[in-house]
Order: C-alpha cells, then sequence, then structure tokens
C-alpha cells in the first residue's frame, strides 16, 4: 500500500486486525475507527470496510502501533459495586482492571455491569469469543439475581418473560421466576431470578421499572456455562480449560490453538 493511502484491497478488514491483536472486540473495533482513532500509515481510517495488511502496513490505534496478534487470556472476575466496567474511567473511579493488578496483557470487559451491579464479569482479549458472547444472534444467556422493591405478582413475572418496551424496542423473551422462600417482608423486599439473551444498557434495571418494581440490588450470577465457583468478592482468577471448552461451545467458536488457560491469575 502505498504511503498516505487507507485501505488495501484484498487485505484484511481492520476491525478483525484489531480484534486477533487483542486490541478491542470487533464492534469496540468499529467504534476505534468510527471515532478516527486508528490510523493507516499515517491516516485516519474511518471507513468501517478498509483493509489493511499488518504485516506490510503502520496500523496505529491512538498513536500506539498494532503489534502482533497477543496470546489469549480469559478471567473472570467476581465485580463488587462501586466499579466500573471499563479500561479507563474519566471521572477516575476504580475500574474493574483493578481488579486484576497482575495481568499484564491487554484485555478488556466482555460487555457490562454497571457501577451499582456486581457479580461474574469476563475479560479477554480474545475479540472474536467477546463478539459471540455479547451479539444477541448466539443468544448466550446470562443470569441475574435481582433484588426488587414489593412482590411482583405471577401476571407481572409473565409480563417480564414476553417482553417489555424500553425506548420503544421490545426486550426479547426471558425465564423468570421469584425464588423459593424469598419474600422478605421486612422492607418488603423480593429476590427474582432472570435469563437474558441479549444485553442493553441497564436492561434488567429498566424491566422491572417497567412493572413498577425497581431493583435495589443487582448480581450476575453465569455467563453461559460460566459460574462463579467459590470466587469471593474483589477476585478474579484465569479459566481453566473446562470452563473455556464450555464457554466456546456455547458461543459456536472453533479453536484456533492461541489458547493460554490456567486455574491461576499470574
Amino acid at each position: 500500500m502505498p504511503d498516505g493511502k487507507t485501505d488495501r484491497p484484498g487485505g484484511v478488514r481492520l476491525q478483525k486486525i484489531l480484534s486477533v491483536a487483542g486490541i478491542a472486540s470487533r464492534r469496540s473495533a468499529e467504534r476505534l475507527i468510527s471515532d478516527g482513532r486508528v490510523t493507516v500509515n499515517g491516516q485516519p481510517a474511518r471507513r468501517l470496510g478498509t483493509c489493511a495488511d499488518p504485516s506490510e502496513d503502520d496500523i496505529r490505534v491512538d498513536g500506539r502501533r498494532v503489534g502482533a496478534a497477543r496470546k489469549r487470556r480469559y478471567v473472570i472476575v467476581h465485580k463488587p459495586r462501586g466499579y466500573v466496567t471499563t479500561r479507563i474511567d474519566p471521572q477516575r473511579r476504580r475500574t474493574v482492571l483493578d481488579l486484576v493488578p497482575k495481568v499484564r496483557d491487554y484485555i478488556y470487559p466482555v460487555g457490562r455491569l454497571d457501577y451499582d451491579s456486581e457479580g461474574l464479569l469476563l475479560l479477554t482479549n480474545d475479540g472474536d469469543l467477546a463478539a459471540r458472547l455479547t451479539h444477541p444472534r448466539h443468544g448466550v444467556p446470562r443470569v441475574y439475581e435481582a433484588m426488587v422493591l414489593g412482590v411482583p405478582t405471577a401476571i407481572q413475572l409473565r409480563r417480564l418473560a414476553r417482553g417489555v418496551n424500553i425506548k420503544g424496542r421490545r426486550t426479547s423473551n426471558a425465564e423468570v421466576r421469584l425464588l423459593s422462600g424469598e419474600r422478605l417482608r421486612r422492607g418488603n423486599y423480593a429476590r427474582v431470578q432472570i435469563v437474558l439473551r441479549e444485553g442493553r444498557n441497564r436492561q434488567v434495571r429498566k424491566m422491572f421499572e417497567r412493572i413498577g418494581h425497581p431493583v435495589v440490588r443487582l448480581r450476575r450470577t453465569a455467563l453461559g456455562p460460566l459460574r462463579l465457583r467459590g470466587l469471593k468478592l474483589g477476585e478474579a482468577r484465569n479459566l481453566v480449560s473446562g470452563e473455556l471448552e464450555a464457554l466456546r461451545r456455547a458461543a459456536a467458536v472453533v479453536p484456533d490453538g492461541a489458547v493460554q488457560a490456567s486455574n491461576k491469575t499470574k
């Protein structure tokens, strides 16, 4: 590709290059490109279909050159409340990366848990897997336990399960049930389990607001086959190989041999 050009016919799409290099998921890479943060041979590459050759072209994100593909890392975190699900926060709040200080690889959160929520969160640099886990087309379930104000009726729970309108869009079908023995009469709270296969911004909270039972506390307990399995609040560890294989099957990902998983965070 001549200097100053930002497209190489027959090359690889920038989204895939950034994903394979462990910079971001493909969806996040698209935002980086659209925001003008990606350059090819010194020129901003704002077109999402831009192709390049990582062995020939100078590809940079925020001025930092994109290197070769990195070893894959998969870290599970038991996120407490009071942490933001991002790598860097402009308000200088604590981020989920502060929970895994010993991991030097560039990893990022898969999906989000809002500041006031807690529970299971996956961090990785495997862009393909991250995209499959977050895209509703693949239907990977996310299981939440919500402490809500008041006790929803069976009719209200069925309404949630069928879907409610949030900003003009109906939520997909969900699995909802009042957990046994969880009518907490002191304060009139209830604990409800809800299983989603899509992930919109603050979706669980907005769904319960629609039926008049706002969420007081929210915890994610599972992502596909992943469970916290005794991981204490605020702790993190690498996935074991069996967990990773199960997660790949759930997202229908074919292993490519670039897997790094162990039972301890190094």
